[in-house]
């Protein structure tokens, strides 16, 4: 094995945090700077009349809580490895954020948090951190089904044979696959997955499925009231249902999470359309909830990555 001398090792480090970092801060810049679908005139006249400090506020705190309920999410699941604190749980996910924020669906995150750990400990921060995102999925999937049944019962998108006839694939879909549990990929299998999944105490996935529950109700309101302020009237239950819709198919797509925004904002004007939402609102509020919620983070994330330290790593 090649040995490399310590003051190479920490050149290498340094450039890889600035990459990282610098990587981020480019996709962001990049991805404001030439949309041509923001209007941001028509965003600028809208704020200034219906701007509220009180208002503003609520939006943000939203976006903390938000971020929040993920980092409790990772503290209870991180110690099943070992207990760490709040602020501890905060840099890792943070650090995280910004390491996966040009990966496709966010698989830097993975390697970000493993970092934090022995290398003993990388393949079992990699699995929790699977079940951290894994229950937002389900969540996402559960939500967004009952919403599009929600949606399609009143605008009808797809009749009901076509409902049925997905619903049977769904359903057929996974009896193969449980069907072929036992069935070793690579030394892994959906048998051995499930296994490793109940040897974590039951008390860590309730809290895990509440704090998932707790997350998906915060963004998904944040979202809604977003609506709410540019003056979108629509009954209560047709907007969550239509926002449980977009976050459903759009987290379905593989997508980097710097083109998170781009993405729902795509699906979001083809069904908020179908309501008669303007187009650049619904563009306008998808890239203000991709701002709220994934680039502040970042931003505060490029601290942890360029003050990580290797001697983290065993």
């Amino acid at each position: 094995m090649i040995s490399i001398p310590h003051k190479a090792k920490q050149f290498l480090v340094l450039l890889a945090k600035l990459l990282i970092v610098g990587g981020a801060f480019y996709f962001i810049y990049d991805q404001l700077a030439h949309n041509d679908k923001l209007d941001w005139q028509k965003f600028i006249t809208l704020f200034r009349k219906n701007q509220s400090v009180s208002g503003i506020a609520f939006i943000l705190l939203l976006s903390v809580l938000n971020r929040y309920f993920e980092i409790l999410k990772w503290q209870n699941l991180a110690r099943v490895i070992n207990e760490i604190s709040i602020g501890e749980a905060t840099k890792q996910v943070l650090a995280a954020l910004t390491a996966g924020i040009f990966t496709p669906n966010g698989v830097g995150e993975y390697a970000g948090k493993a970092l934090f750990y022995p290398k003993s400990e990388a393949k079992k921060v990699v699995f929790l951190n699977l079940i951290c995102n894994g229950i937002q999925m389900i969540l996402t999937v559960i939500f967004g089904v009952f919403g599009l049944l929600y949606f399609n019962a009143k605008y009808n998108v797809i009749t009901t044979k076509t409902v049925f006839i997905l619903f049977a694939v769904f359903f057929l879909f996974f009896a193969i696959l449980f069907s072929l549990k036992k069935i070793k990929i690579k030394g892994y299998s959906i048998e051995k997955l499930l296994h490793k999944i109940n040897e974590i105490p039951k008390s860590v996935h309730q809290k895990n499925i509440f704090l998932g529950i707790c997350r998906y109700l915060v963004f998904s309101h944040q979202y809604y009231f977003l609506f709410l302020a540019f003056d979108v009237e629509l009954p209560y239950f047709t907007l969550i249902a239509t926002i449980a819709v977009v976050y459903f198919l759009a987290s379905s797509l593989p997508t980097f999470q710097f083109l998170d925004f781009a993405v729902k904002g795509s699906v979001a004007i083809y069904f908020f359309g179908i309501l008669g939402v303007n187009e650049w609102i619904v563009v306008f509020i998808s890239t203000l909830m991709w701002f709220l919620n994934v680039v502040l983070p970042v931003i505060l994330g490029s601290y942890y990555v360029l003050n990580f330290k290797t001697k983290a790593v065993k």
